[in-house]
């Protein structure tokens, strides 16, 4: 009693860390006042019992003095903080950091705009997984194992059945075969679908192997051309301007019938060159991709298209190099700053 009364009066003085840290040592180290009791013990001459219930004692104050010096030293710590704190107040009329804001990159941003077109049509978002079935990617778009319209589509194969998409199409069977399961009313089908697709190609100024795509498609009764060229035509308006100059051209899909490709005029004035670009292809859906997404031709038809995102915000921006797109250069990526912010 007499050693731990001896010890409180010390922490009383005590209002350092390092005071309390001393008498920590002095007391309770490796060679401290209890391990000395405790070698002590060994030698006294006295009956086991006894030495028995002294170490007990002896054990009970040492325990007791460890709680002690650990809430003083808590104690000790919280005030000290609050000092510091005083001390260092932070004055809150100073001028906050400048935090680097982060933008949409640029095919994100044109994607973005494109679906606030056809949302504003009540067309629906419906995106596909990257990783497709051969039967999704080709088969139930009326292409065939032995279909030469493969051929048009050099594609990276993880097994005999799954590969990375080639095109966004695949979306369109799961849309079809999903809005029948789950709709009464069937029809219209309205659907527009983006993301990367994949192709063997060499990685050059104008190509990628992996690039981005939009599709979109409409089932409904009596779809004509007229229809699908009125879509186009407004959403190039609202792309390109009303003043931009486009023509339609017969093409094949193994997916459409008939089918088109999409060309935009062009005038390079340093160049003295006036071109057309190809940017989209499109045209009324096949029967038999109708049968495979469970409408039947004779009562329904419906009409399709698929552009690249990185030609049409090329075009739109006057980019040269498909390659800035994916090289993370903010050089080039602080350019596009006009969309919200993240």
């Amino acid at each position: 009693k007499n050693l731990k009364n001896q010890l409180l009066e010390k922490l009383e003085k005590a209002e350092q860390i390092e005071a309390l840290t001393k008498l920590e040592v002095e007391y309770l180290g490796r060679n401290g006042l209890f391990n000395t009791l405790f070698k002590d013990l060994k030698k006294f001459d006295a009956t086991l019992l006894e030495k028995k219930t002294l170490g007990q004692k002896i054990n009970f104050y040492k325990h007791d003095i460890e709680t002690i010096i650990q809430k003083k030293k808590l104690l000790c710590e919280k005030l000290l903080l609050e000092s510091k704190i005083k001390k260092e107040e932070i004055d809150i009329t100073l001028p906050s950091l400048q935090f680097p804001k982060g933008y949409l990159h640029p095919l994100n941003q044109t994607i973005e705009k494109i679906e606030n077109f056809f949302l504003g049509l009540g067309y629906f978002i419906c995106n596909d997984t990257e990783l497709v079935s051969d039967l999704y990617n080709f088969e139930m778009l009326n292409m065939d194992k032995d279909h030469p319209a493969r051929d048009m589509q050099d594609s990276f194969y993880l097994d005999e059945q799954n590969l990375l998409r080639t095109h966004t199409s695949s979306a369109q069977i799961k849309a079809m075969l999903n809005h029948n399961k789950h709709s009464s009313s069937r029809v219209p089908l309205k659907m527009i679908s983006s993301g990367k697709v994949y192709r063997r190609d060499r990685d050059n100024e104008t190509h990628s192997h992996q690039f981005t795509q939009l599709e979109g498609f409409v089932v409904d009764y009596k779809i004509s051309l007229i229809d699908l060229k009125n879509i186009i035509i407004s959403l190039i308006n609202y792309l390109f301007g009303s003043e931009q100059k486009l023509r339609f051209r017969p093409s094949y899909f193994p997916f459409t019938k008939p089918s088109l490709e999409v060309d935009l005029f062009f005038e390079d004035k340093k160049e003295n060159q006036k071109y057309y670009l190809e940017i989209m292809g499109a045209g009324l859906i096949h029967p038999q991709v109708l049968i495979n997404g469970g409408f039947n031709p004779r009562t329904h038809n419906g009409f399709a298209f698929g552009l690249g995102i990185e030609r049409i915000t090329m075009l739109l921006y006057g980019i040269k190099d498909i390659r800035n797109f994916y090289n993370n250069d903010l050089r080039f990526l602080n350019q596009f700053t006009n969309s919200q912010t993240y």
